[in-house]
């Protein structure tokens, strides 16, 4: 199986924070799981830094290509196909890249990892916590 996670869901599992739910954790530690980080949302956290609106353990040179490597994440790349999808789909969700992540669970077949529950409206399979 092959699951993407929201940006919140990649730092708080890489960050060990306590508010990923376990079910979410165990999937993403499942070794029989691909799992995915958009680059979207790597352009997401690069904002966030520069804006001083996320602190990083390390520099986030580092901390982006040493997290993928521990974790045995793979970088999801924007595509042609996932574009044309955040053209198709209603306006559920204004930020960008939450639009983006949802075109690239539609195009790719694939679930997503996140808390947003706005996100249900577009029809992906979301996981977060033993009620979803």
């Amino acid at each position: 199986m092959n699951l993407l996670l929201d940006t919140h869901a990649f730092l708080w599992f890489v960050l060990d924070s306590p508010q990923l739910p376990d079910k979410s954790r165990i999937m993403i530690e499942d070794y029989s799981v691909t799992v995915f980080i958009s680059m979207a949302s790597i352009w997401e956290m690069a904002i966030k830094v520069s804006l001083g609106k996320l602190t990083l353990p390390v520099p986030f040179a580092q901390f982006i290509p040493d997290q993928l490597i521990q974790n045995h994440m793979l970088l999801l790349p924007i595509a042609i196909p996932h574009i044309q999808q955040v053209a198709q789909i209603p306006f559920h969700h204004r930020d960008p890249f939450d639009r983006l992540l949802v075109s690239q669970c539609l195009v790719e077949g694939m679930p997503i990892i996140s808390r947003d529950a706005s996100l249900d409206a577009y029809g992906v399979h979301r996981i977060w916590n033993d009620r979803d």
